[in-house]
């Protein structure tokens, strides 16, 4: 093995504290303390001065501050010593060798903060710059704490290479390992803190929060991350005070903090600082009554709880901290006591004269309490309540320092175990600097089963245990772990909370609200307001047809054409098919209307069948009648085409059907006016031609006209045929099954041809109407088609205001009223004549009225 010592070094303020005749406190001159061994780590640490307790020895409650910051910042010691004891005890690691420490004062002052550092290299009283009397043992390694301890000192060390441990929060600029190449940085990573407090937020629904934060590097980093994940969260700040160190006094002293935070509509309130700025702030608020918020803090809150003696309410009772989750080193409490308690301690002065100091303050400050006790009780109540037994975070990370040290020089030892250890007759030198190889390479499992990575690039992120502080009189407090957050955790597991342990502070008494404008509940959205952060908005309904089902949607969804939303907008219910049904009272009516009017023109046409040798009959041309009577009984029934659900072939049907049917009807009724016309015109004895005319001209105009339309169709439906649609936007809640006429243009063609054909037949029966003949029917045929036209004039224009049943309806309805017009106008005189004035219906019935026509002539 090397034949050489190596010294473990922890820079402190070991000073004793003595009490001067005139009764005020005093330090007595600087100490350093001693662990000789084979090995040694050096750190340089500073703690919070005795002579801030002398300054403020009159304030009871800054005065118990101070003894449990010091305290606190002492446990660092119990921790190094812990892991120096294991490490010997330990026969598996370094057996052949002994560690030890040596604890010097880091100072405040520039020009005496390097002072011990200097002493420690040169092993002497005295500074000896590059030069070394140490003849026993070997500083191998320096632990340092926050970057103001560590910045002069690192830049001293790192020119000696020495392996450097900072047990302080994780610093980003220290990473940089062009600058700091000897630098090794025990905490884990911090990035985490910012997703892990917003997740706070979200899991709560907390998205109007105040900040209070320092303006240094880690506040500003800190601030850069917290906006990043917030602005992804939607989660705001109600305000964002940036405090400088350099008016932390005026911050302590004044008014518009305290007014600001009781102003404010946020209950939940951020504050990150390190343990200075969080002893100002408290401190600023332990008089003040604020209750109703909810105050959420980074780790080193742990470092700097105020005892609220005699109190119950507490402005800060139970905030929820986030601190870095390690396991608990197993018999680190019983280390304390037995340390503290046993006299036969061989670092006996290590603790238990800086305690018996603290312990002989409590006594002059507040005998009351302590004076009656005996010295092992006061002692044993001092460790339990006022100085934590259990190890923090930065002990944890000195506790880790000294055991990665020991296994980079346990494989240091291994890799050099098989080379020669003498060099030209000499031993081989052991340097410090041989260490860092192993160092950035080193990963084991420290003893309570956590992985231990120096390398940062594989350091994984930290993992955090939110915790509540629970003051109680008498300085007495419990913290209580409550949660945990691990960025490692697949997305919406990172969080874990136990809400049945979290008690919310006074003036709480339910999970509370912090935003700033009240959820827009399902049926509303969220309207942004001009000039204010996205956290305050309004709440609109949704527009038609449009429903949001979840609370504070940014827009809402509109329903698919099949549904419609129902009326308080937060769900899309199923439409109903909407048709003209056989069984809906109003098709049932028009059903029942369609076939009555078809019944009565049925016998119509039998009865003018049965008396077709009568002369109204035969003057009348019984054959066209017997047409236009089977034309209108197929109007009739076309109609009922339109009723029931729409499917292709009855909307092909529907129009072509309608078409042609009207179409001979109509032409027949043209047919009829020209043979009157024709009649009249061609009356005198001899014309051959006569009989030809009246039968040929109009059965070949009706067949003339018929094929036209017949064409027509047929392009249409070679050119866009009607098929089925639907239409989901016309009625609310209903989806109008339809027959979409296809090409409108042949559509609008086919109707205007047929109402060419009925103009050209109201015409030529209006010119017709005064001629002399006593069965003359021009006059009927006028009046039917003046009907027929005005039916289906004011169809067009109805037919285009109407939607769904309702437009289906004016369609029958018009085939049922033209068809039923022309059926009256035409037929009805004739039925009377036949049926109930047959006297009328006779040839000598005729000829006396032709006779007396000529008299009056």
């Amino acid at each position: 093995m090397f034949p050489v010592a190596l010294t473990l070094l922890l820079l402190q303020h070991p000073h004793l504290v003595s009490s001067s005749e005139d009764g005020r406190w005093i330090c007595t001159e600087k100490s350093v303390t001693r662990s000789r061994g084979d090995m040694v780590i050096a750190g340089f640490y500073h703690l919070y001065s005795w002579e801030l307790f002398v300054q403020n020895l009159n304030d009871p409650a800054l005065q118990q501050q101070n003894i449990q910051i010091n305290l606190k910042k002492y446990q660092l010691l119990f921790s190094l010593l812990l892991a120096v004891e294991d490490i010997n005890k330990n026969p598996h690691l370094l057996s052949n060798m002994t560690l030890g420490f040596e604890i010097y004062s880091a100072h405040y002052s520039g020009t005496d903060m390097l002072e011990d550092p200097f002493t420690w290299l040169s092993g002497k009283n005295k500074n000896s710059p590059n030069y070394t009397c140490r003849r026993d043992s070997t500083a191998i390694a320096a632990l340092t704490g926050t970057p103001t301890t560590f910045v002069p000192i690192g830049t001293l060390l790192d020119l000696y290479k020495l392996p450097q441990f900072t047990f302080g929060s994780f610093d980003p600029l220290l990473s940089d390992h062009g600058k700091f190449g000897t630098v090794y940085q025990m905490a884990a990573k911090d990035s985490g803190l910012a997703l892990a407090m917003v997740s706070l937020m979200v899991h709560f629904g907390w998205t109007w929060v105040g900040l209070f934060i320092t303006e240094d590097n880690y506040g500003m980093r800190f601030l850069s991350e917290l906006r990043e994940e917030m602005d992804k969260s939607r989660v705001c700040f109600a305000f964002e005070n940036i405090i400088t160190y350099s008016v932390l006094s005026d911050f302590s002293n004044g008014l518009s903090m305290p007014c600001l935070l009781m102003d404010s509509s946020a209950k939940v309130i951020i504050i990150y600082g390190d343990s200075k700025f969080l002893l100002s702030f408290i401190l600023k608020f332990r008089h003040i009554l604020i209750t109703g918020k909810v105050w959420v803090l980074n780790s080193p809150y742990d470092d700097v709880t105020i005892s609220k003696r005699h109190f119950l309410i507490d402005p800060f009772h139970a905030p929820l901290i986030f601190s870095h989750h390690y396991r608990s080193t197993s018999g680190f409490t019983n280390f304390i006591l037995t340390e503290t308690f046993s006299k036969n301690s061989r670092n006996n002065s290590l603790p238990r004269s800086w305690i018996q100091s603290v312990y002989c303050l409590l006594i002059k400050s507040d005998c009351r309490d302590l004076g009656h006790c005996s010295y092992n009780a006061t002692l044993h109540w001092l460790l339990r309540h006022i100085f934590d037994t259990t190890m923090s975070e930065e002990s944890y990370n000195i506790y880790n320092a000294v055991y990665a040290v020991a296994h980079a020089l346990q494989q240091v030892f291994l890799h050099y175990m098989e080379e020669p250890q003498v060099h030209n007759g000499q031993p081989r030198a052991f340097l410090s600097s041989q260490l860092h190889p192993f160092l950035k390479k080193i990963q084991f499992t420290n003893p309570v089963g956590d992985q231990v990575v120096l390398n940062e690039q594989r350091k994984l992120e930290a993992e955090y245990d939110i915790k509540s502080f629970w003051n109680f009189p008498e300085g007495l407090g419990q913290k209580v772990k409550v949660g945990e957050f691990s960025p490692s955790r697949p997305y919406g597991q990172q969080l874990i909370l136990f809400e049945n342990l979290i008690e919310w502070p006074i003036g709480i008494t339910k999970t509370p609200q912090s935003v700033c404008t009240e959820s827009c509940g399902p049926g509303f959205r969220k309207a942004s307001l001009e000039g204010n952060a996205t956290c305050c908005f309004d709440c609109t309904p949704c527009p038609k047809n449009e429903i949001s089902n979840m609370t504070d949607m940014e827009q809402c969804v509109r329903c698919a054409d099949h549904q419609f939303a129902n009326a308080q907008r937060n769900l899309c219910m199923m439409k109903t098919e909407s048709f003209l049904a056989y069984e809906d009272p109003l098709g049932m009516a028009l059903a029942c209307t369609a076939l009555c009017c078809t019944a009565i023109t049925a016998a119509v046409l039998g009865v003018f069948i049965k008396h077709q040798d009568t002369p109204i009959v035969k003057a009348n041309n019984w054959a066209l009648s017997y047409i236009l009577l089977i034309s209108l009984i197929c109007c009739f029934l076309c109609s009922l085409l339109f009723l029931g659900r729409p499917h292709t072939a009855s909307c092909i049907l529907q129009y072509t059907t309608f078409a042609v049917v009207f179409t001979v009807a109509v032409s027949t009724v043209l047919a009829k006016t020209i043979t009157v016309v024709l009649a009249f015109t061609f009356t005198a004895p001899g014309r051959s031609t006569r009989q030809w005319l009246l039968f040929w001209v109009p059965n070949s105009l009706i067949a003339i006209c018929t094929l036209i339309q017949v064409t027509l169709c047929s392009l249409w439906l070679q050119i866009s045929p009607p098929f089925v649609d639907t239409d989901a936007y016309s009625e609310h809640g209903y989806v109008i099954i339809l027959c979409n006429m296809g090409s409108l243009t042949v559509f609008y063609c086919v109707l205007g041809y047929l109402g060419s054909l009925a103009l050209a037949s109201f015409t030529v029966a209006f010119l017709a109407r005064n001629l002399p003949d006593t069965f003359n029917e021009a006059k009927f045929l006028t009046f039917s088609m003046l009907v027929f036209c005005s039916v289906w004039l004011t169809f067009l224009s109805v037919y285009h205001s109407t939607k769904g049943k309702a437009m289906v309806a004016v369609e029958i309805f018009s085939i049922l009223a033209s068809s039923a017009g022309l059926l009256g106008c035409i037929f009805a005189p004739k039925c009377y004549i036949i049926l109930i004035r047959p006297e009328r219906n006779s040839f000598s019935r005729f000829r006396e009225r032709s006779h007396s026509r000529r008299n009056k002539h």
